[in-house]
């Protein structure tokens, strides 16, 4: 399967979000330039997140901008997701990628070790993710990860994502230190014009 080049903005969804004000962000920020988008929703329930996944599949294809779901392999299959991310607490990857099939899209959090990096690499994973790169208000007591770990695992080849407390000041710190995604959630759907934020985001590209 052909797929655009994962470098970008990657929205994720904030997990306050649900029926149309979820999609309503979310339209906003694909249209405004995101390269993929990301459904996190652990609180709600089942029927509410098919709901949504749904709604958020039609709104990306609509987009051209790449669905992956957060930690649910049979959500995203139902829906037709393009792939899933996962992390220490959501399987092995070596398994998610049976589970998912070749052609699916299997992101990876590896925190700050780039041993995990290197063994969802060898696994199946097309992009790994290293975070929290700043003090993060969605996942406050989420480790810090150093700003050198995108360096430390580019022999691997494998587009890099950067999460945690990024904003638009950051971002160019983090795309200078070889980072080619940024996961943003709060200063994304916080903004007061979620498509121009994604705008400003896409530019540093």
């Amino acid at each position: 399967m052909t797929r655009k080049p994962l470098r970008g903005l990657y929205a994720v969804t904030p997990e306050a979000l649900s029926g149309g004000a979820l999609y309503r962000a979310a339209e906003a920020a694909c249209g405004g330039g995101a390269v993929v988008l990301q459904y996190r929703n652990k609180s709600t329930d089942a029927a509410q997140r098919r709901t949504d996944a749904d709604a958020l599949r039609a709104i990306t294809t609509v987009c051209g901008t790449l669905f992956v779901i957060n930690d649910d392999i049979e959500l995203a299959r139902a829906c037709g997701a393009d792939g899933v991310h996962i992390g220490r607490d959501d399987g092995d990857p070596a398994r998610a990628r049976a589970r998912l099939g070749k052609d699916a899209l299997l992101g990876v959090s590896c925190y700050d070790d780039p041993a995990l990096a290197r063994a969802a690499a060898a696994a199946g994973a097309d992009y790994i993710a290293f975070g929290s790169m700043y003090a993060s208000g969605t996942k406050p007591q989420a480790p810090p990860a150093a700003i050198t770990r995108f360096a430390e695992v580019a022999d691997l080849g494998l587009p890099r994502c950067a999460i945690g407390g990024i904003t638009l000041a950051r971002a160019p710190e983090l795309i200078a230190a070889g980072a080619d995604l940024l996961a943003v959630v709060s200063d994304l759907f916080d903004a007061d014009d979620i498509a121009a934020r994604a705008r400003a985001y896409a530019r540093l590209f």
